[in-house]
């Protein structure tokens, strides 16, 4: 078989990609038949993978965990919880709380599920590693708890607001807390 070049494999993948897309449209076919011999082989030979998520109702019930341990300090705070890719379950933002908590609450919970770390401990990994805090969409303060389930992380808790970042964390551990109940 002759080798293409890089310009020749882009130019033929464009082309594919662009007679897919003109001849995708009102061509998808309702069968399931062929989906399900894929997916029965994939878990044959066990390509897929299983994993946890916290349901939008436990998310739900831990933010507001959250925000009611703040609440009882009389903490001004915004509570996000995130999946275990990251992406925003649930967020509140408390009565109150300043406008840069709801944004530092996301990235905060996203770092802690992306590392299975509490925040405030991967904060001190930046004198060995200070190039960490590039890393798009991560906030290393304190206030990101993870939430694991054998070990493993499933999604996490970020709280921000508070006047110090071991307070957030205070209250994202409570959240995490919540869900053992």
């Amino acid at each position: 078989m002759k080798k293409l070049s890089k310009r020749t494999r882009f130019l033929a993948t464009g082309v594919t990609l662009a007679a897919l897309g003109a001849g995708a449209f009102g061509a998808v076919s309702a069968n399931a038949a062929p989906a399900a011999a894929v997916a029965k082989a994939d878990a044959k030979n066990k390509n897929t993978v299983r994993t946890t998520h916290l349901t939008v109702e436990a998310a739900t019930e831990a933010a507001e965990a959250t925000l009611k341990a703040a609440e009882k300090e009389n903490q001004r705070v915004s509570v996000a919880v995130v999946d275990r890719n990251g992406n925003t379950v649930v967020t509140l933002r408390g009565d109150g709380a300043g406008p840069q908590s709801y944004d530092a609450a996301q990235k905060k919970a996203f770092t802690a599920v992306s590392w299975n770390a509490p925040t405030s401990e991967l904060a001190k990994r930046l004198t060995d590693a200070p190039t960490l805090k590039d890393i798009p969409g991560t906030l290393f303060l304190a206030g990101g708890a993870p939430v694991q389930v054998g070990g493993a992380p499933i999604a996490g808790i970020g709280v921000a607001g508070a006047p110090s970042g071991d307070l957030d964390e205070k209250f994202a551990r409570a959240g995490v807390a919540s869900l053992a109940k």
